[in-house]
């Protein structure tokens, strides 16, 4: 069943807020490790409740491939998923570690792309 084309337009819109609005945003979690590393499923988690509160849109549905190591400009990217399945990438770069709490910036991507 096709959508009505007005409400592809606005989840396309909703994504491309999330990009304008998330530049240069950050985030910080403390950790319980002796090298300090945050779980995929936490980064996700984390970083869906932070650009929900940036955004002041419904909590997205992001996923990250991988676990993020708590070492100064180490990266991954995440994929922000809207309700029209078309997705943004989300950078993620841990901007410092104090101790067990993993400080990171993250930045969506300029353009999301469509639903396949």
């Amino acid at each position: 069943m096709a959508m009505p084309r007005p409400f592809v337009a606005t989840s396309v819109i909703s994504a491309v807020t999330f990009s304008i609005l998330l530049v240069g945003c950050s985030a910080s979690i403390n950790v319980d490790k002796a090298e300090p590393k945050l779980s995929a499923d936490k980064l996700a988690t984390t970083l869906a409740k932070k650009l929900a509160a940036t955004t002041g849109q419904p909590t997205p549905d992001v996923t990250c491939p991988e676990d993020l190591a708590g070492k100064a400009g180490t990266t991954t990217r995440c994929t922000l998923t809207t309700g029209d399945g078309s997705t943004l990438g989300v950078t993620v770069t841990v901007s410092s570690v104090d101790g067990n709490q993993i400080n990171f910036g993250f930045e969506a991507d300029d353009k999301a792309s469509p639903a396949s």
